[in-house]
């Protein structure tokens, strides 16, 4: 087992169930990145309205189309190798739903983080390498917070096919649904000056 500096964050690698055991007892948030432990800052109150609007857009997309898909907003994580990530929203797929006391998600359809300070090193490199590794991970949406704009990664014929985009419509399919890039923002996309 990993070792605890002085801060209180360990030092060295841990399994998976080494890591469930100590972040249950920790207040704050973390994530696991190659056995190693991630803090997470706290978050600026922009970041938590980009991620509600996110969530609510994309519940609404896939009520609207009917589909067999869940919504979850950040909480659950996703288990690729030796990480254990947690995004700020998923959509999964399938007939059977999960078990309420599941703690991560074996097979999401499409992934969402919203780029913070802390994680945007590992959001845009390791997680973009490691979620694609999930044969059923078929989109990558990782938005800015600063502004409105989205990286779209997009598994393609044998390729990750990527997309930058400031206005307009991501279209997710599978499962079947799109939505504006300006609905996963609070206002439409109207960013309020920054202090």
């Amino acid at each position: 087992m990993a070792s605890v500096a002085t801060s209180g964050q360990p030092e060295g690698r841990m399994t998976r169930a080494e890591y469930r055991l100590w972040v249950e007892a920790r207040p704050g948030r973390f994530e696991r990145s190659d056995g190693q432990v991630v803090a997470m800052a706290p978050e600026r109150i922009r970041h938590t309205r980009i991620k509600g609007e996110v969530y609510a857009a994309l519940r609404n997309a896939v009520a609207a189309a009917r589909l067999p898909c869940e919504v979850l907003p950040d909480g659950p994580t996703i288990e690729v190798g030796e990480s254990d990530y947690e995004p700020h929203a998923i959509i999964r797929c399938g007939a059977d739903p999960l078990s309420g006391e599941s703690l991560s998600v074996p097979d999401p359809v499409v992934i969402v983080e919203v780029l913070s300070p802390t994680t945007r090193r590992i959001d845009v490199s390791q997680k973009l390498a490691d979620y694609f590794r999930l044969p059923t991970v078929q989109h990558y949406l990782i938005l800015f917070a600063d502004r409105v704009q989205a990286i779209h990664h997009r598994r393609g014929s044998g390729r990750i096919e990527t997309r930058v985009l400031t206005e307009g419509e991501i279209a997710l399919d599978p499962p079947g649904v799109s939505v504006l890039l300006a609905d996963l923002y609070p206002r439409g996309g109207a960013m309020p000056a920054q202090s």
